[in-house]
């Protein structure tokens, strides 16, 4: 019995984790001023939600998506510009916040694996090709 509450009660645990507290008035409210809320949407659209890790945080219904655009949003009101917001929130949460990577050396396999793949298919082809003719 004692073995059954205990695994019971890991099972429950994920359950248990979402917060009770109320989220930021940012978190899901829009920016009175037009041109700071664009300025805020088009940054949270290329900010990854780091629960989702397939959506954006504008997209997200996550409590830390809301988090992050609250924090975006109180940034931008503060006059921050969307390339500072975006550096702070990479040195907080790296490189995976962001849904573009920056070309470094560490990313170039990154980058260029698509283009790699994409003339290897082509010699491929080429050869097949040329075999039957």
């Amino acid at each position: 019995m004692k073995h059954f509450l205990l695994v019971l009660a890991l099972i429950a645990a994920p359950a248990l984790a979402d917060t009770d507290l109320p989220q930021s008035r940012w978190a899901n409210e829009q920016l009175p001023d037009a041109h700071q809320e664009a300025a805020a949407q088009a940054l949270m659209g290329t900010l990854r939600c780091l629960v989702c890790q397939g959506q954006s945080i504008a997209d997200s219904d996550a409590d830390l998506a809301g988090s992050m655009r609250a924090m975006v949003r109180t940034r931008i009101a503060a006059g921050q510009k969307p390339d500072a917001i975006r550096a702070w929130l990479v040195s907080r949460y790296g490189n995976w916040v962001s849904f573009v990577p920056p070309v470094e050396p560490l990313t170039w396999p990154l980058w260029a694996a698509p283009l790699a793949l994409l003339l290897a298919g082509l010699w491929l082809a080429r050869h097949r090709f040329r075999r039957r003719g």
